[in-house]
């Protein structure tokens, strides 16, 4: 088929998209800029791109699927309502694209990118579709010609539902994007208790608070007792945790953090339960090298590193401090400066309390403007909510030979050349402190 994608640039549109072009469609797009994932798409993939949206892109197409972002106003979508080609959400596609498939799918508030990337190299021949890209094969897509796949769920619109789960591997629960579940507690949780019922085999965290609440057949892993003889260790620079896993003896992975082992632990436990064999897991695992924007160091130097980070909800931010002050220790430095870019004006307000605490330890903050992400400006007072912070409000940041420039108003307010930088956030920081942006 002739498949056409608006928003072909976001990181879950784009992984369909190369999954239908492995598969044998012919595949075309569209979005608003033109980006890395777009070039890959075009040059790779064979894709034709279009930036930015226009109606005649959809001229020929049997076949329409398009990003939560995408309103009915988009000039692509309303052309192809008068054409009559068929229109579908992302969430609507799974069907058709999983429904086939022996899905290992994972999902979770916190964590379910580097736990599928995880279980993608812990599973070689196996098809991937990650919602982020995973440095072991450099994409958010792995194409084996064959019916496995894992797969990253995604809870936010409920779309979860539609991914066909043979197996469902669950991290953990909080409530999050609550504005399309109409802040309505009961509604949230029903779908991920639906969720788990579609699957035939189940894998849960049975420390988490929801989690250990349900009345379901699972494998459930117990972090505090089934983990242990944890370590954290530097290789070339770079940071690995080793722990023991119940009477599977000791695994090594990359990442620092007791959330990096327990991740790496659904995922073995998953393996296990699809019957692969615990020294091939074992191995295997050591092919994890971390995904793009977690926890990922773009400058290794000795006075200096520098890490990008998608962390954008305060859990998750909290988990990667903590992986930070034993970065920081281990590498010998004596300060931490944060840069941080707020994702949404919706998510900052809901969690401004959990936002200001989850950034104790850094000698320094940066915060930049929020993220819009499409949301009508509010105006919250984040100069007073984080006084208790060495604190600079910035417009933007970039890096250039090796030094993190912050800016406001055009002027260089600091440099950083030293020491360990992260900066976090899922907007367009990530380009900024590559200097791309």
């Amino acid at each position: 088929m002739k498949i056409h994608f608006i928003g072909i640039g976001g990181i879950g549109l784009s992984a369909l998209a190369k999954f239908l072009a492995n598969d044998g469609h012919q595949i075309s797009g569209s979005d608003i800029k033109q980006t890395e994932i777009t070039n890959d798409l075009a040059l790779n993939f064979g894709a034709k791109i279009t930036i930015p949206h226009h109606a005649d892109a959809v001229e020929g197409v049997d076949r329409v699927i398009y990003s939560a972002a995408v309103r009915p106003t988009n000039p692509e979508y309303q052309r192809a309502k008068e054409l009559g080609i068929e229109l579908l959400s992302r969430k609507e596609s799974l069907k058709t694209i999983l429904g086939s498939k022996e899905v290992y799918a994972v999902g979770g508030a916190h964590g379910k990118s580097t736990t599928s990337a995880m279980l993608a190299s812990i599973i070689p021949n196996s098809n991937a579709l990650i919602g982020a890209i995973s440095k072991e094969f450099g994409s958010n897509v792995r194409y084996v010609d064959n019916n496995r796949i894992v797969f990253e769920a995604d809870e936010s619109d409920e779309s979860f539902l539609n991914s066909n789960p043979h197996m469902a591997i669950v991290t953990n629960v909080e409530p999050e994007h609550m504005e399309y579940y109409g802040y309505d507690e009961e509604k949230f949780y029903n779908a991920y208790r639906n969720f788990l019922n579609l699957a035939k085999i189940r894998v849960i965290n049975a420390e988490d608070e929801f989690l250990s609440t349900l009345d379901i057949d699972a494998l459930r892993l117990y972090p505090s007792r089934d983990i242990t003889e944890l370590e954290f260790v530097l290789v070339n620079g770079e940071p690995h945790t080793k722990f023991k896993l119940k009477e599977y003896g000791t695994f090594e992975v990359f990442g620092f953090g007791e959330h990096i082992a327990l991740d790496a632990a659904l995922a073995i436990f998953g393996a296990l339960k699809m019957r692969e064999d615990i020294e091939d897991i074992r191995q295997n695992l050591l092919h994890y090298k971390g995904i793009k924007k977690r926890f990922d160091i773009i400058q290794n130097q000795e006075n200096c590193v520098v890490i990008d980070d998608y962390g954008h909800h305060p859990t998750e931010i909290r988990a990667t401090m903590k992986s930070l002050m034993h970065y920081k220790e281990l590498r010998g430095f004596n300060k931490l400066r944060v840069i941080w870019q707020p994702h949404k004006y919706s998510r900052t307000i809901d969690n401004l309390p959990g936002f200001v605490k989850c950034f104790e330890g850094a000698d320094e903050l940066v915060i930049l403007p929020i993220w819009a992400a499409g949301e009508l400006e509010v105006d919250i007072d984040l100069k007073g909510a984080f006084s208790r912070y060495t604190l600079h409000m910035a417009d933007h940041i970039t890096r250039k030979d090796g030094v993190v420039k912050v800016i406001k108003e055009g002027n260089i307010i600091t440099e950083y050349r030293d020491n360990l930088i992260v900066a976090f956030g899922a907007g367009d920081i990530t380009y900024q402190i590559r200097g791309e942006g």
